[in-house]
């Protein structure tokens, strides 16, 4: 397993679900890229109309869903839009303080997504070669 993540995936939680979830882990970590960026478009909606209720849900299932793949920074960004959202609605105002955050989330995404990429294909490693690329010794047997 990879540790050049920069702390951004618990390793021993992503193999201890991929473990449990056996076969069906490619299926569920799919479910979880589609549902992500899904959560992430609704926050982001969220943000631009100001629309503090439709905060929680998504950060909420973004949340969950990062912690069960060891996630946990994402995890704990979507869990400060989570909280602020529900506080907010509580105090009838908008959580204008969470635009950092809610900024934050998206690479903090993409970066998780690559580094699950990294550890459950092998071929993303070897993308900047290989088939059909030409060969850097194109003078091999010539005279």
């Amino acid at each position: 397993m990879s540790d050049a993540s920069g702390g951004i995936v618990d390793w021993s939680v992503f193999s201890r679900t991929r473990t449990e979830l056996g076969a069906e882990f490619v299926r569920i970590l799919g479910y979880f890229r589609e549902d992500g960026e899904k959560s992430l478009a609704r926050i982001e909606q969220a943000m631009q109309r100001r629309d503090t209720a439709a905060l929680v849900i998504p950060a909420h299932t973004l949340k969950s869903e990062a912690r069960q793949f060891g996630a946990e920074p994402l995890g704990e960004c979507a869990e400060e839009i989570e909280y602020a959202g529900r506080r907010a609605i509580e105090m009838r105002v908008f959580p204008d303080d969470l635009i950092p955050t809610v900024a934050r989330l998206r690479p903090l995404y993409q970066q998780t997504m690559e580094l699950f990429d990294r550890e459950t294909n092998p071929l993303v490693e070897r993308r900047g070669g290989g088939f059909g690329r030409a060969a850097v010794n194109q003078s091999f047997g010539r005279i």
